[in-house]
This record gives C-alpha cells, structure tokens and sequence, in this order.
C-alpha cells in the first residue's frame, strides 16, 4: 500500500510538473527547442522577403485566386513560387509585452533576433539598448545591402533593419538613421516626415546627398542607374497615400512596380564580396487592415513576381544564394469560408473588382462634397458597384447594409461619433467603402474578424544555402538567428 502511494505521489508530482512547464511563458520553449546554427556552407547572397500582414490566409487565398484566372480547378490551386519551397516551417510572433504583434516588434525580432515591446524598433523593451540588424553585420562584413519596400522607407519593417528608437513614431529620426546607415540601395516609398513634425528640419534626402547618396525619383533616372552611382535611394514616381506605391491593383501598366527595384537592386548590389537584400510587401497589411481581399490577393502576386527575381539569380548561383520568405503577422482575421456560403467560395468573384478601397474612398468622398448627406441614396451607386466590383443580385440584407454604410460616410470624418458598433461595423475605414468590400468577399467565401492584427503563426519558406534550417516551429527571433548563422555574422 505505501509503495502504491508513493508511485501515486510521483505520478501526481510528475503531473505537476508537466503543467507546470506548459505554463512557462513561451518563449522559454522556443528558445530551447529552436537549433539556428549552420555548419555548412555560408551563403554569399541572402534574400529576406517579408510580406507584411501575410499569413497562411493570404497566401491560400492567392493560390485559389490565381488558380480562378488561370481557369485551373480551384481543388488543384496552383502553388506560388514561394510555397513550393523544399524548406517550410512556422514562426511564433509574439511580442515582449503581448500576445499580438504589430509591424515594430515583429520587425525589430526579424531583423535582429531579439524581442522588443509593440511600436518599439530596433531596441529592446527597456527602450535602452540599441540592436544590431543582420542588415548592419552584414554591411560591416563588407557586403552590400538593400532595403525594398512598396511602403514609406520610413515605416517600421523597412526602419528594423537601420534604425533604434523607442517609438516607431519617430519618423525624422528614423529618416535620419537611414540617410546616416552607409547602406547601398534603398528603394519604394518615399518618407512621411522628411523635415520633420514641423516641417522646419533639415531636410532627410539633402542628408543622405551629404552622405554621398544619389537620390532619384523619376523612372528614366531610376531604370538607368548602374554600379557607378554608388549608393543610392530610389524614390517610385507614382506615390499613392501615406508615401507608399501605388497598391497592385490601382497601379497603371508603364508604373514600376516591386520586382522592379528587386531588379534593380540586384543588378547594383551583385558584387564579389556579396549582398543582403530585404524586400517587403507592405501594402499586403494594408489592405487586409480594410478587409479589403481583392487588393491584398493582388499584392501578394506582386511579391511572388518580386520572388520571381530572385529565383532568377539563384538559378545562377544555386550553391551561394539563401531566399528566405515569411511575414511578420497575419492581418485582418483573413479566413477562407464564410456562414453565407457554407462550404462554398466563388474566389472568381474578387476578380470582378478593378480598383481599391483607397482608391474607392476618393470616389465616396467626392461624391459626399457634391451631392450632400440629404440627397445621397444607394441608386447612384448601383451601377458603380456593379462595374467597379461586379456586386450584382444584391439581396435586401444587403441594400440595408450598404444604405446605412452610404449614410455614415456621408457625415464628414471629422464629426463622426466614435462608437463600439461603428468600429465593429467599419473600424476605422469608410462605412459605405468596407462594407462594399465586405459584402463583395462574403460572397466569395471569404471571412475577416479584425480591423487589426491577430496572434496566429506564420510560415516560413526557404531556398538554397542552408534553406534546410528553417524546417519546424520556432520562434520569429530565431528566424533572425538562422540567416546570421548562414549569412556567416554573429547574433549580438
């Protein structure tokens, strides 16, 4: 009998101990179980795509979309490049102080390897500590490095890789952290604040001219530079809002685009000593902040024609190039099913739609200038809506929908009143914009539950040198800690 009890005390202590452990805070099991050493071959070239807000959602979403324009059988959906890696695993995003991330923390974990608070960049939580990115290493190594992005340079996936500040708000100083990097090429967006809050500060690209950089932003300047300009920040000619390109799906044939400065970045940073080159996708998030499925599937197709660049120099150098494609959270909720259509999806549907929601809003706005909150009804828009986004058949559910969503955009934004149900209902977004957008992917089958961010994994692909690495489940910081370790630079 007490050697029964005592078996019985070990088995409840053994018990204890197991819940216990899977209490301890995540990050200790991460950690401990990630392996981010390479013994074998260092790679010369490393290519780090992160697609903003990109996660599983999106990337399904897009290889059912783009199986819908080929005409394939939606139950064989062609893979992106990108998921037809040999080398796939999954990142936890988690930041130091919360369970969902946002662009900052995970950013500044995938650039250096260390976890930081939300809206923090380039330094740890205590907002003391400066880190160094693998962008940096990589530099002082003696390789070149380039920073793409369809977004402001400015913005904190881009700003991870260069700059340390306690708030990601800091735009000048941001700015001027790039214009002080040395780094070889940057390239997209333009700045938010390029003299500052007030307008009354040195000017950032005067600073980095100082500093020995070529600015250009006009097409024929930026698709005739070669090595002999040196460093160089590649400003797009088209801006669309907040200094960012143009999304996909509003962005005129002539415009460049993301696999246009992959090009261009390769072609300047090809050298004997090596390159490291981030490329970001970060309208992806955007647009899957406004719910909107139609654009972010089309932004995702950017990035993989950006891969597609790429995969073009690894086909030259297979035995000294890594590429590494991730994101750094999933934005909107995206789901693939939606209670209206069951176990149905008509991703056919989202193709019907020409034009963004940013570029939707300008239309609303107009509209709501000329015609007044008195006067507005929901048959100016039926034939705008039926051309603009093939919303056709609509039932009286969604009339109601659209006619309230069409009364609370035409209040101006300035006096709308901030309410839980208009959140709900729209976020932050314009109620008669999202709510199209709303209606239009419900019909698809395809379902949002945030305005937000969520906490759920993100897959991780990987080619070449050392791709066999970033097989399993680790943590984002470690995917930082294997491209150190195949890149040949040490985690600091």
């Amino acid at each position: 009998m007490k050697k029964m009890k005592w078996l019985g005390g070990i088995a409840a202590a053994g018990m204890i101990a197991v819940m216990v452990a899977t209490a301890l805070p995540q990050q200790h099991s991460a950690l401990a179980g990630a392996d981010n050493a390479h013994y074998g071959k260092k790679a010369k070239y490393v290519f780090y795509f992160i697609g903003d807000g990109m996660g599983m959602p999106q990337i399904n979403s897009t290889e059912i979309f783009k199986g819908t324009l080929s005409g394939n059988d939606p139950m064989n959906r062609p893979k992106l490049n990108f998921t037809a890696f040999p080398n796939q695993g999954i990142q936890s995003t988690y930041s130091s102080n919360t369970f969902i991330t946002e662009s900052a923390a995970a950013g500044t974990a995938l650039a250096t390897g260390h976890k930081t608070n939300n809206d923090v960049l380039g330094m740890d939580a205590s907002k003391t500590v400066k880190l160094k990115s693998m962008a940096e290493m990589a530099k002082e190594k003696g390789m070149k490095v380039g920073i793409v992005t369809s977004v402001s340079l400015d913005h904190a996936t881009p700003g991870a890789f260069y700059a340390h500040e306690s708030s990601r708000k800091n735009l000048y100083e941001i700015g001027a952290e790039m214009a002080n990097s040395g780094f070889d090429y940057f390239a997209g967006g333009s700045l938010l604040q390029p003299t500052g809050k007030k307008k009354d500060q040195t000017n950032i690209f005067d600073i980095a001219k100082q500093n020995g950089y070529k600015v250009v932003n006009t097409k024929e300047d930026i698709t005739g530079l070669t090595k002999n300009d040196g460093k160089v920040i590649a400003v797009n000619q088209v801006l669309a809002a907040d200094e960012a390109l143009p999304y996909d799906i509003d962005r005129a044939n002539d415009d460049l685009n993301l696999a246009d400065y992959t090009k261009k970045g390769i072609e300047l940073l090809d050298n004997p000593s090596g390159f490291f080159m981030m490329v970001e996708g970060g309208k992806i998030d955007w647009a899957c902040h406004a719910n909107d499925a139609a654009t972010s599937v089309r932004d995702v197709l950017a990035m993989e024609k950006a891969i597609d660049e790429a995969l073009a120099f690894y086909a030259k150098h297979p035995d000294e190039t890594l590429i590494v494609v991730t994101g750094d959270h999933e934005t909107g909720g995206m789901t693939i099913g939606f209670a209206g259509t069951e176990y149905a999806t008509f991703y056919n549907k989202i193709n019907k739609q020409s034009l963004s929601y940013e570029e939707f809003d300008k239309e609303i706005k107009a509209y709501r200038q000329n015609t007044g909150k008195d006067n507005a009804s929901l048959n100016d828009w039926l034939p705008v809506l039926e051309e603009k986004f093939g919303l056709t058949g609509l039932t009286d559910y969604d009339k109601s929908r659209l006619s309230n969503a069409l009364a609370a955009s035409m209040i101006d934004p300035k006096e709308r009143t901030k309410d839980e149900q208009g959140y709900l209902l729209y976020g932050t977004y314009e109620p008669f914009s999202v709510t199209v957008t709303h209606i239009l992917n419900q019909k698809a089958g395809i379902g949002w539950t945030t305005f937000a961010h969520t906490g759920v994994s993100i897959p991780v692909f990987a080619q070449g040198v050392g791709g066999q690495s970033f097989i399993g489940s680790y943590d984002n910081t470690d995917v930082a800690k294997k491209i150190m370790s195949i890149m040949d630079v040490q985690f600091q």
